[in-house]
C-alpha cells in the first residue's frame, strides 16, 4: 500500500511504494528529482511493451521525460508537442510557463500526484515530466474513436436520424451536445473501476433536472466498488433499485436523439466509456415501449403503433399460456368447429400442451439465440429457415401440433415489437410461468399471476419514481403520451410525475392558437396570380371567357 505522506517534510521512499489500485497514489506526490521517476516508472511498468518512456531535452540542458501509452495517443501530435519544447528558447523550468506558451494543444491540465498521472496516461494522454517540478503536464491528444458514428443496430427507424453512439465517450458526448445546444447541458466526470478506471460522465439539464435525483444518481455512483466496469450492464446491476425484479429499471439505448429527448423530460444520462448503451433514469414502464419514430410521424401514426405494441405485449405474454389453459381446462371455450380441428391435430402427439409449448418456445429461443451469435450474412437466414424447417420437421414426426407451431410463431413475432431489447427480455422470461401456471390451474392461475405482476409492477420504483407512471399513481394530464400520442403542440407541459423543475415545453399560447385555428394560418399565398410585369395586372374576364 502507498505510504503515509501527510508530513510534508518526509520524503517518499519510491522504492518501497507498494499499491494494488492506483487510486491509492493520489496521496503520493510527484518527485523534482527525473531519476526518481524514471525508477518508479521502470518499476511499475515492468513488461509493459505497450508504455512508452520517451526521455528528451528542452532547448538545450532542460531534461525531460514523456509517458504514453502506443496505440491510444496521436504519434504525430505527440511528436509536434515534443518538438516544439526541444526548440523552446528562454531556459524556462516551471511547467505552468511551458504550458501556457510552448505547447499547441488545446487540452492541457497539470497535477501533483501520481494517481491522476497514471490514471490520464492510462486513458490515453501524454504525460510529460519535467526536472525540478513537482508538477506533470498531461496532453489530451488521444487517439481516435476506434469506430466511427454509423447508425444503431438495436434501434432502427424509417425516419429520423442515422447516428448512433460508438465506444468513446468524448465521440459521445459530442453527439448528445450538438443536439442540445446550451451551457445548462452539465456533464459531471466520474471514474469506476479499481483496475480499469473507466471515465463515465452524468448528463443533465441545470434548471430543469430535479436537483435531488441528481444527487441521489451522484451518491449512488460513489457507493459502487468494482474491480472492472467494462459495459453500462455492469453500473446498472450496482445502482438499480431491486436487484431482483425481472424488469429494468434503467433504460438503455445507443440512440443520440433519444438520450436528448430524455434529457429534455427532466431526466438522466450517464455515458460510460467503452460502450455505446447509454443509461437513462428514471424509467417508467411505458417508456420502454416507446420508440424515437413515435414522435417523427404524424401523431395518428405514433397513436396507432402504440396500440398496436401494447396489444402485442399482452400476446407475447399470455398467448402460449391461454392456449395451454384452455385445450387442457377451458375447452368450451373454444367454438366446436375449432375444437375438432384442434383435437384433430393433436390426436397422434403423444406429450401434454404443456410439455408441446415448453418444447416449442425453448426451441424458437435457441434459434432466436443462435440468429444473434452467428456472423449477419448468414444469421437472419439461419433463423427463418430453422423455424420453418424444425417447426414443419416437428409436426411431420407427430411431436407437436401445427396449431402449437402456429400459437408459437404469433407470440415469437410479437416480441420483436417491443423497442426495448431489455425490456423484451423481461417478457421473454416471464411467459415461462405464466404456461406453468396455465396448465397448473387453468385461466384462474393465469388471473393469479397477472395480479401478482401488476402488484410487482405498482411496488416497483425507479431511482424513487413508481414504475407504472403516470398510470399508478394516476396522472391524467401525462395520459396524452401514454394512451394515445398527442400532436406535439398538445403536450405543452413535461411529464409531471418527472417533479422536473420547468415544466413548461411550449408556449401555451401557440398550442390554443393551432387548437383553435386548425393548424399554423398565415398569409395565404395567391396560387392563382399569374407573372406579369410589375405594374401590369391580368385582365379580367367576363362569365363567357372572354377578356375586356
Amino acid at each position: 500500500m502507498c505510504p503515509d505522506n501527510s508530513t510534508s517534510d518526509k520524503k517518499p521512499d519510491y522504492e518501497q511504494v507498494q499499491f494494488e489500485f492506483i487510486t491509492e497514489l493520489k496521496s503520493l506526490p510527484l518527485s523534482a528529482n527525473l531519476e526518481e521517476h524514471r525508477a518508479f516508472l521502470k518499476r511499475i511498468f515492468k513488461d509493459c511493451s505497450d508504455i512508452i518512456v520517451r526521455p528528451f531535452v528542452i532547448e538545450k540542458d532542460i531534461q525531460a521525460i514523456a509517458v504514453f501509452v502506443d496505440g491510444l495517443v496521436k504519434t504525430e501530435l505527440v511528436d509536434n508537442a515534443l518538438e516544439n519544447l526541444m526548440i523552446f528558447e528562454g531556459q524556462e523550468k516551471d511547467v505552468e510557463s511551458l504550458m501556457n506558451r510552448s505547447l499547441p494543444v488545446s487540452q492541457v491540465k497539470t497535477t501533483d500526484n501520481y494517481g491522476d498521472f497514471l490514471e490520464s496516461v492510462l486513458s490515453g494522454d501524454t504525460g510529460i515530466l519535467v526536472t525540478g517540478n513537482t508538477k506533470a503536464l498531461l496532453l489530451g491528444i488521444r487517439g481516435p474513436a476506434t469506430r466511427s458514428v454509423a447508425e444503431p443496430e438495436t434501434e432502427g427507424v424509417v425516419r429520423g436520424p442515422r447516428e448512433g453512439f460508438t465506444e468513446n465517450l468524448r465521440v459521445n458526448t459530442s453527439l448528445v451536445r450538438r443536439r442540445v445546444r446550451t451551457p445548462l447541458l452539465k456533464m459531471k466526470p466520474f471514474v469506476l473501476g479499481r483496475q480499469s478506471n473507466t471515465s463515465l460522465v452524468v448528463v443533465y439539464m441545470e434548471g430543469l433536472t430535479n436537483p435531488g435525483l441528481v444527487e441521489e444518481v451522484i451518491a449512488r455512483l460513489k457507493k459502487v466498488d468494482l474491480d472492472v466496469l467494462l459495459e453500462s450492464g455492469f453500473l446498472e446491476e450496482y445502482i438499480q433499485d431491486s436487484a431482483w425484479s425481472p424488469f429494468p429499471q434503467m433504460q438503455v439505448t445507443e440512440r443520440p436523439d433519444t438520450t436528448a429527448l430524455a434529457l429534455m423530460q427532466g431526466r438522466i444520462a450517464v455515458i460510460i466509456d467503452g460502450t455505446p448503451m447509454v443509461l437513462l433514469a428514471p424509467t417508467a414502464f411505458y417508456q420502454l415501449l416507446q420508440a424515437s419514430e413515435d414522435y417523427y410521424e404524424r401523431f395518428q401514426m405514433g397513436t396507432l403503433l402504440r396500440w398496436l405494441r401494447y396489444l402485442f405485449l399482452f400476446i407475447s405474454l399470455f398467448t402460449p399460456a391461454l392456449y395451454v389453459a384452455i385445450t387442457t381446462y377451458h375447452a368450451e371455450l373454444i367454438p366446436t368447429t375449432l375444437l375438432f380441428s384442434i383435437a384433430s391435430a393433436r390426436e397422434h402427439i403423444p406429450f401434454p400442451a404443456v410439455v408441446e409449448a415448453l418444447i416449442m418456445e425453448i426451441t424458437f429461443e435457441a434459434l432466436r439465440e443462435a440468429g444473434i451469435r452467428l456472423p449477419k450474412a448468414v444469421g437472419s437466414a439461419i433463423g427463418i429457415l430453422g423455424a420453418i424447417v424444425v417447426g414443419q420437421a416437428a409436426v411431420q414426426a407427430g411431436i407437436v401440433s401445427a396449431p402449437m407451431v402456429i400459437v408459437v410463431s404469433i407470440t415469437g413475432i410479437a416480441s420483436f415489437t417491443i423497442p426495448s431489447f431489455n425490456g423484451a427480455i423481461a417478457v421473454r422470461m416471464l411467459r415461462f410461468p405464466f404456461i406453468i401456471l396455465g396448465s397448473l390451474f387453468g385461466i384462474y392461475g393465469i388471473l393469479i399471476g397477472f395480479m401478482v405482476l401488476i402488484g410487482h409492477l405498482s411496488n416497483l420504483r425507479s431511482f424513487g419514481v413508481p414504475y407504472m407512471s403516470p398510470i399508478g399513481p394516476i396522472k391524467f394530464r401525462d395520459l396524452k403520451d401514454i394512451a394515445v400520442r398527442a400532436p406535439l403542440w398538445a403536450m405543452k407541459k413535461r411529464p409531471g410525475f418527472m417533479n422536473v423543475l420547468d415544466d413548461i415545453r411550449t408556449k401555451p399560447s401557440l398550442s390554443r392558437k393551432i387548437w383553435e385555428q386548425g393548424g399554423m394560418k398565415g398569409t395565404n399565398v395567391d396560387h392563382d396570380r399569374r407573372d406579369k410585369p410589375s405594374g401590369q395586372q391580368p385582365k379580367e374576364e367576363d362569365s363567357n371567357g372572354d377578356q375586356n
